[in-house]
């Protein structure tokens, strides 16, 4: 099987024309062929002599990969299914709004955290996306023109693949790649702590961080990852860290009925999150097969959100997208494709 081009960073191409005994800047003319183009083909780099097109399709491919299915919802949104090279399946969302139209990607084939409240976690993990892969969700989409943010909230955990992770955001923020701005894209992660301060180091896009309750007890049983990065170290890090005027951290919080609603957990997330400037998305709850947990109703949703707003932490509810075709927060599985 060839290699991809597509998912290749500036220098891996630099490196690669080199050993293929043509010109540097061959590097920079690819780039723009593979992420400013829009073509599918190495013959339809046309600024590049016959031969180097003959050696690049010898031992590699453009490296695109087109959606076998779509799902369109009620609302608009859109899940795209995605075959991977490991011969198993992912799934992307695209969200419009008004303004502006959001890519959901997924950075791994399930996922190997195990939180009790998300139905990717149900398939177990099955492998990692590379760049390319990760890429391909935004470049093989039919509204790849009009995407003007993404967000790391699909299947996976972004910093269990890290390296695949920054090399994706740096092609997507590259002036020689995608050249979008690192405020459009904002990653998620449930709190592994290394991979959290290498991305904050080496990348500029926003950070979520998936809390859900403040208490240890509580956490440890909903998201193992608690034992190994308790949510207080994962914030008492956030909190050390410069995040710069326009760079934003914001929490997800599910809320589930009778477990993490209540006056108690309010005044602990103000404690927790005393002096550190972020936001808390309050997220809806979607029902997932073999869970015992609900969502509240509408009436606690909103005194929580009131509660922690009049305590001074700026707080949102995520408006539910795409619930009819299984593309809501937590509802992204390809369990059945992956037997």
């Amino acid at each position: 099987m060839k290699e991809s081009l597509f998912g290749k960073t500036l220098s891996e191409l630099q490196e690669m024309v080199v050993e293929l005994g043509l010109l540097k800047f061959t590097a920079k003319q690819i780039t723009d062929w593979l992420y400013k183009k829009q073509i599918s083909s190495i013959d339809e780099m046309s600024n590049l002599s016959l031969k180097a097109r003959e050696l690049l399709n010898e031992k590699y491919e453009f490296g695109l990969t087109a959606y076998t299915k779509v799902q369109a919802s009620v609302d608009g949104t859109k899940k795209y299914l995605f075959p991977t090279i490991q011969n198993k399946f992912i799934e992307t969302a695209m969200i419009p709004e008004r303004d502006r139209k959001t890519v959901c990607v997924s950075s791994q084939v399930g996922c190997k955290m195990g939180c009790l409240f998300c139905f990717t976690a149900k398939q177990g993990f099955q492998g990692h996306l590379s760049a390319g892969e990760i890429i391909n969700q935004i470049r093989s989409i039919d509204e790849v023109e009009d995407v003007s943010n993404i967000v790391y909230m699909g299947m996976g955990e972004p910093f269990d693949n890290l390296d695949e992770v920054l090399k994706s955001l740096e092609i997507l923020t590259s002036e020689w790649g995608f050249a979008m701005s690192p405020r459009r894209i904002t990653v998620s992660t449930i709190g592994i702590i290394p991979g959290m301060l290498t991305f904050l180091e080496k990348s500029d896009a926003h950070l979520a961080v998936s809390l859900h309750t403040p208490f240890h007890e509580e956490r440890q049983k909903i998201m193992p990852i608690q034992v190994a990065y308790p949510i207080e170290e994962v914030i008492e890090e956030i909190k050390s860290w410069d995040f710069g005027r326009q760079r934003r951290v914001s929490f997800e919080y599910i809320l589930f009925e009778g477990l993490n609603d209540t006056p108690a957990h309010v005044n602990e997330l103000v404690r927790l999150l005393d002096g550190l400037k972020c936001r808390i998305n309050l997220i809806r709850f979607h029902p997932v097969p073999g869970t015992p947990l609900k969502s509240p109703g509408e009436r606690t949703i909103l005194q929580f959100k009131e509660k922690l707003n009049n305590k001074g932490i700026l707080t949102t509810i995520r408006a539910s997208r795409g619930e009819d075709i299984y593309a809501a927060c937590g509802l992204l599985s390809t369990k059945e494709l992956v037997k």
